[in-house]
């Protein structure tokens, strides 16, 4: 009779683990995350890669990161070994947003949960399952805050743009990207709005890349010197790469009374800290912070939402709520996951306010 008693206890014990187990993460006391990083070679990718193991240390969330080397293919078989191995809950920078909805039925079939950030999904991605986020910043925005520090720079300085007119240096980034076609349209409709005439003197991708930035401006002042007033940069890396190369054909003036020491304004977009050392330096005129930290913290804790509580909709992440109405923005644009977007805000970095950032 004892042996028997003995038995049932064990069994109860142990479909009791079963059931737990089968119920939230939080039920068992630890919670395992993957990041799946489309690669750690750009400086916002790094910040951004660093600051998730920080708030995951911070919140006893047992973190893993993969590195998907810029490989999409990669990614996918990443993320099929960490289902394998129990995962079930994911942020995700995703190389190519064409994928993200293949990642979400993946995820679906476990129960699990994801947050895509920095590279938008597809709106299909999002409406696989209502424990799929978007965690990110809308990219036009980036475009938009860099042509008004270029409006403020001209409408200062209206004898370096005779009649409004801006002959541009437009360094871009991945052909395709989701940032290089939503910044160049930011940028360019603004800068029409407040009357500008745009001229692109050269305009190519530097893959996000300072040297790659350094040998197309090379080629760019060798060919257009003194025919450009400005230069634009999709990030900080390649703003950086143009203006080793200003310096080193002698771009350069002793006076920065206007914010630069440069002959013409170089401006970014991340507001990375190697940016912002150039800012100070007088070098690179301004930038637009893109929110490593913020963007990362959001897609974890609508992540860890869903992993405790089964839902972030509906909830305030990292101080953020879902946009009351959709915006011009994929996937943002679409009613039906508005609730699963969580926006975080880009922010214009000039001289003015460069030191809350430093």
């Amino acid at each position: 009779m004892k042996k028997v008693l003995v038995a049932l206890m064990v069994l109860v014990l142990a479909v009791g683990s079963v059931f737990a187990q089968g119920g939230t993460e939080a039920a068992t006391g630890t919670i395992k995350m993957a990041g799946i990083i489309r690669n750690q070679n750009e400086q916002f990718v790094k910040n951004y890669t660093e600051n998730l193991k920080k708030v995951a240390a911070a919140n006893g969330v047992d973190l893993v990161i993969m590195d998907g080397e810029g490989q999409v293919d990669k990614q996918l078989d990443q993320l099929s070994t960490l289902i394998s191995q129990g995962y079930k809950y994911f942020v995700i920078i995703i190389q190519d947003g064409s994928a993200s909805e293949q990642m979400a039925q993946m995820i679906k079939e476990v129960g699990g949960a994801a947050a895509f950030s920095n590279i938008q999904p597809s709106v299909e991605a999002l409406k696989v399952s209502t424990k799929m986020y978007y965690a990110s910043s809308p990219e036009a925005v980036a475009g938009q805050y860099q042509a008004r520090i270029l409006d403020e720079y001209f409408t200062k300085y209206p004898e370096k743009a005779p009649g409004k007119v801006l002959n541009m240096l437009y360094l871009e980034g991945q052909l395709g990207h989701p940032a290089q076609i939503n910044r160049e349209a930011g940028l360019i409709d603004e800068l029409q709005k407040f009357g500008y005439t745009v001229n692109f003197v050269a305009k190519d991708t530097a893959n996000w890349t300072p040297d790659q930035a350094q040998q197309k401006m090379d080629a760019w002042l060798a060919a257009f010197g003194g025919k450009f007033n400005c230069v634009v940069a999709q990030n900080d890396d390649m703003a950086l790469g143009a203006i080793e190369s200003l310096k080193a054909a002698k771009y350069t003036k002793a006076d920065a009374s206007d914010g630069t020491k440069l002959t013409v304004p170089v401006i970014g977009v991340d507001a990375t800290p190697t940016g912002l050392a150039s800012m100070k330096a007088d070098e690179m005129y301004a930038t637009v912070l893109q929110d490593a930290i913020g963007q990362s913290e959001t897609a974890f804790y609508a992540v860890l939402e869903a992993a405790k509580t089964g839902t972030a909709v509906g909830k305030t992440i990292n101080g953020l709520t879902a946009p009351a109405a959709p915006i011009d923005e994929a996937p943002a644009n679409d009613a039906a996951v508005i609730a699963q977007c969580f926006l975080v805000p880009f922010k214009p970095v000039t001289k003015a306010n460069m030191a809350e950032f430093l």
